[in-house]
């Protein structure tokens, strides 16, 4: 049964917990509207549901309260930026803001990140520099836990990627995805809530395809999206995320969920901004992504489809719903949060509604 509440009580709830932790109120912040926004998106794996998890890394020292993100080596279009174990959303944050801050100079910057954590949702970084009015394109790496076509063992990480086009005055394009079919947190989901899963979302420790949730991670990886394509894929976040930052890579990044959680995991991550206005008047970019989106709605649907969506849409919707209704939190969502008040002895009238 899920358990509704306003983003506003959700967001005063994260923040209480983050400074109760030790984090910072700046930092707390920024952490706090990451997952509150992913919750409305309804992209619900990647939102609060993973607070006690950060929580219990930063009390435990694998996450640190007293450093701030900072450039070490920069050009004109490009900088890396070290995280210092920082929680994952600050650095991402930071890089982000960097990122848009050198493309309105020089037309497009990357920025990659080393010495960070995992960072929730790439899709919101990607969103920071739409509502800029630039093209964001945010990703990561993380520890393998995806299968490589032809493998029988995880080869390379879920390793996400977003991207965000905007739209004028309307919701930006947003896409944001793992390499895998399906992320690793809708198979712990599936496996909390008791549900059976598709059986292309993991395979064996043979390389076969099961529907089995238990196996997962410990004797199961999931399954690449669109099999060597994913895979492919995958090489190009890791290339630009943890080669050339400096970051850890693959079996070397550690584990933010499983892993000792006095140590850093030395995540990478990658941004890359592009400021429309620097190669096109921005009325007529408008005009053409306008153009662009009224032709893909137009385009004839099958049977029981209103209309064909852009990347995003459905979760533009769910957002605008849940910042006038509330949020629809799943109950796997509210027993994290509630171990967690349990955890630092805090109260909320929702969590007991």
């Amino acid at each position: 049964m899920s358990t509704r509440v306003s983003a506003e009580k959700l967001e005063a709830f994260c923040l209480q917990a983050l400074e109760q932790a030790g984090v910072s109120a700046s930092h707390a912040k920024i952490v706090a509207d990451v997952l509150v926004t992913t919750d409305t998106w309804g992209v619900f794996t990647h939102g609060t549901k993973l607070l006690r998890d950060y929580i219990k890394r930063v009390r435990a020292g694998g996450l640190r309260v007293d450093a701030e993100p900072h450039v070490v080596a920069s050009g004109p279009a490009w900088s890396i930026v070290d995280g210092e174990s920082c929680l994952g959303h600050v650095t991402s944050t930071f890089a982000m803001l960097d990122a848009i801050e050198r493309a309105k100079k020089s037309g497009i910057a990357y920025v990659g990140v080393r010495n960070s954590c995992h960072f929730g949702a790439a899709g919101y970084y990607a969103w920071l520099a739409a509502k800029a009015g630039l093209i964001g394109i945010s990703m990561a790496n993380d520890i393998p836990s995806v299968a490589a076509a032809g493998s029988r063992r995880c080869v390379t990480g879920s390793n996400p990627i977003a991207y965000a086009v905007p739209v004028g005055s309307g919701d930006p394009i947003l896409l944001d995805i793992a390499i895998s079919t399906v992320a690793g947190g809708k198979v712990y989901a599936a496996y909390q809530r008791g549900e059976p899963i598709p059986d292309n979302w993991i395979i064996d420790s043979e390389g076969c395809p099961s529907t089995d949730s238990s196996l997962y991670p410990a004797s199961a990886a999931l399954a690449p999206m669109a099999n060597h394509k994913g895979y492919g894929i995958a090489l190009l976040i890791e290339s630009l995320s943890g080669l050339l930052t400096g970051a850890s890579v693959t079996w070397q990044v550690g584990s933010w969920i499983w892993g000792d959680a006095t140590k850093p995991t030395n995540h990478g991550a990658a941004f890359i901004a592009i400021d429309i206005a620097s190669i096109m008047p921005p009325a007529e970019f408008e005009a053409r992504v306008t153009h662009l989106a009224n032709e893909i709605h137009e385009a004839p649907t099958a049977d029981g489809v209103e209309r064909v969506l852009l990347p995003g849409e459905r979760e533009w919707n769910l957002r605008r719903k849940a910042l006038a209704e509330g949020i629809d939190l799943p109950s796997d969502v509210v027993g994290k949060l509630a171990g967690l008040a349990t955890d630092l002895g805090l109260q909320a009238d929702w969590l007991n509604s």
